[in-house]
């Protein structure tokens, strides 16, 4: 047994403790973790940046896209303690991840930057913590900048949160200044007991018992997954109950599946084996022969020991949100099909909140129908499709699923455009109803971009809800927006009107009527399936003309016309003509009288149409349909 093994062993379960730190973006969550790893030993001092940021994407954007984990022993009033610490995103299309990370914490640190003060994604976490019941420390972080403003921070987390100011600790996370008192604050206020109310003989008693028992049977859950091409899937578990050691024989309680455990261990903050694994412990384990089918391990799944089933109750799980953006993606090489399956297979073994369904476009090959939360998940999806396995992909603009009400009274679900129906709206059809769905927006702002932010919102089809300045100079927005606009790029365009001081959070509303049509591209008067979208009626001339100006760019000319038009329901609302390639037949001819030049020239189009009808329709290079659905 190894030294740190043996100090493990010796920290009795009431001085566990499991907490997250959970932030608006870029308030300093990664930051915050590095030093903390630094104070307890568990990293060298000065050594690489946001350790816990693993994946390339993250390292590059400067954001956390996985919830990451590590164990850590501090030692405090000369008794050892084992700390759980878990990094979660701060971006709202993450908020899976943050929600699967309390499942595993007790309490949490809610991290407010000094000088921009509370956020939109600092209201939607702590709501989210306080519904799972985790007990919250405040902590106002990058209080040595010179636009830091700790009592502001503490007075709105007062106003807003009802958290006790005297409890924050303000620390300098770049710095590590007050940084020693954030690891004594979640030993004395996260709790390490559950209390058990007891009624015996008509009094009620309050009992203090430890969060879990090691000598009950197993019970795990399963937080989070990822691949190795050497040892198969690899389990990221919180033990809630008894314990767990190589060559245990377990099994599931979603698939019944059993499985021979091969190794266990903690986050230290890399993969560290040790002998077994306690209850109140949060660690991995990988099997031996390894699981080698990625759907076998579901997210929320509870696991004990073969034969105890009977014992085990099993835990609730996790409810996970739905796709609110959809993508068809494609190869670029109809042969890297296969390749870029098991790609895409791997990647949401590691992110279950992606949904994946088989397609096929006839201008595309086969392919994918992908669902995201958001515009920001789609995007790191592709980047670690690119980064990680190399692959070559096309990814169509994003769209959103659309609801049609059939007049037999049936309710469709739509999520793909190519499905959605052609009529117009008011002429008619098989429907009787169309409807799209509304998000609700909430946008935080300095008050000076509050005119232009809302000139935004009412462009985007959106409807005021609610308008409170909770400081003097900060405002909070409340508006109704459909979800087709949002994914539109309208944070971009948010940030760069308010000079990236806005923040925006969204949840899920409802679904609304709507004047809505399907958009679609014509090729001499033959519908390209891989561009179509669903649009509003104000939308679709702008949109429409937009489209063929910019396919007409990526198509090379041919021997004969090609015409691309955009057709809206069935009205064609833009077109564009590629002049065909022809001979100068009049080149001989210099004095020439004009009915021979006519003669000719009328010869000419004779020809073109005997090849119009030979050649068949256009071919189009798979490089145009690229150019065209690039950003």
């Amino acid at each position: 047994m190894g030294e740190l093994e043996k100090r493990i062993s010796d920290i009795p379960l009431e001085r566990f403790r499991n907490f997250c730190i959970v932030a608006h973006v870029d308030h300093g969550k990664s930051t915050l973790s590095d030093r903390l790893l630094e104070l307890t030993g568990t990293i060298a001092l000065g050594g690489n940046k946001q350790i816990l940021d693993k994946l390339d994407v993250e390292r590059e954007r400067g954001i956390t896209v996985k919830a990451q984990t590590c164990s850590m022993i501090y030692s405090y009033k000369d008794q050892d303690y084992l700390l759980h610490l878990v990094d979660t995103p701060g971006h709202v299309d993450f908020r899976a991840e943050v929600s699967r990370s309390y499942a595993s914490c007790g309490g949490a640190l809610l991290l407010v930057d000094a000088s921009q003060g509370i956020q939109a994604q600092t209201v939607a976490n702590f709501y989210l913590a306080f519904a799972q019941g985790l007990h919250l420390v405040p902590i106002v972080n990058k209080i040595d900048l010179p636009t830091a403003d700790p009592p502001r921070a503490l007075e709105q987390m007062k106003d807003t949160f009802e958290l006790d100011p005297t409890k924050a600790v303000l620390v300098s996370a770049k710095t590590g200044l007050g940084v020693e008192a954030v690891l004594p604050a979640v030993i004395e206020e996260v709790p390490a007991y559950v209390v058990h109310r007891i009624c015996l003989k008509s009094r009620m008693l309050m009992v203090r018992r430890p969060i879990g028992d090691h000598l009950k049977p197993l019970k795990l859950l399963l937080v989070d997954s990822w691949y190795s091409n050497y040892k198969g899937v690899i389990l990221l578990v919180r033990i809630f109950d008894g314990q767990i050691k190589a060559g245990d024989h377990i099994t599931s309680f979603a698939t019944g599946l059993r499985y021979i455990v091969g190794e266990v261990g903690i986050m230290y903050p890399g993969q560290t084996p040790q002998k077994s694994l306690r209850a109140g412990q949060v660690g991995y384990i990988y099997f031996n022969p390894g699981m080698k089918r990625s759907q076998e391990a579901k997210v929320g799944d509870t696991y004990t020991t073969v034969g105890a089933e009977k014992q085990v109750e099993a835990l609730p799980g996790f409810e996970e949100p739905k796709a609110m953006v959809f993508v068809a993606a494609f190869p670029v090489d109809q042969g890297d099909y296969a390749h870029l399956e098991d790609s895409i297979n791997q990647i949401t073994l590691n992110d279950r909140s992606v949904t994946l369904q088989k397609e096929s476009s006839e201008a595309l090959g086969a392919g994918w129908r992908l669902g995201f939360l958001g515009t920001l998940h789609c995007s790191v999806f592709e980047d670690r499709l690119r980064q990680e396995h190399g692959a070559s992909i096309i990814i169509t603009p994003p769209t959103v699923p659309f609801k049609v009400i059939w007049k037999d009274g049936r309710e469709e679900i739509i999520s793909n455009p190519a499905n959605f129906p052609d009529q117009e709206p008011g002429k008619g059809g098989p429907y009787v109803d169309l409807q799209e769905p509304y998000v609700s927006v909430t946008i935080t702002l300095p008050e000076e971009y509050l005119g232009r932010v809302i000139e935004l919102c009412e462009s985007n089809r959106g409807e005021q809800k609610e308008l409170q300045f909770f400081t003097a100079i900060q405002v909070i927005l409340k508006y109704d927006l459909p979800l087709a606009q949002l994914v539109d790029d309208f944070f971009g365009k948010l940030k760069s009107l308010t000079k990236g001081y806005a923040s925006l959070d969204y949840e899920e509303s409802d679904w609304r009527k709507s004047n809505i049509i399907k958009l679609q591209l014509l090729v001499n008067k033959e519908p390209i399936d891989a561009v179509a979208r669903v649009v509003h009626y104000s939308q679709a001339e702008r949109l429409g003309r937009q489209w063929v100006t910019k396919f007409k760019e990526h198509v090379d000319r041919q021997m004969y016309e090609v015409v691309i038009q955009a057709i809206a329901g069935k009205r064609i609302v833009a077109r564009e003509t590629i002049k065909p390639f022809r001979k100068d037949v009049l080149s001989k001819l210099h004095a020439s009288d004009i009915s021979r030049r006519r003669k000719l020239l009328e010869k000419q189009k004779e020809g073109r149409k005997k090849l119009t009808a030979v050649a068949g329709n256009i071919s189009i290079d798979q490089k145009a349909f690229q150019g065209f659905l690039a950003k």
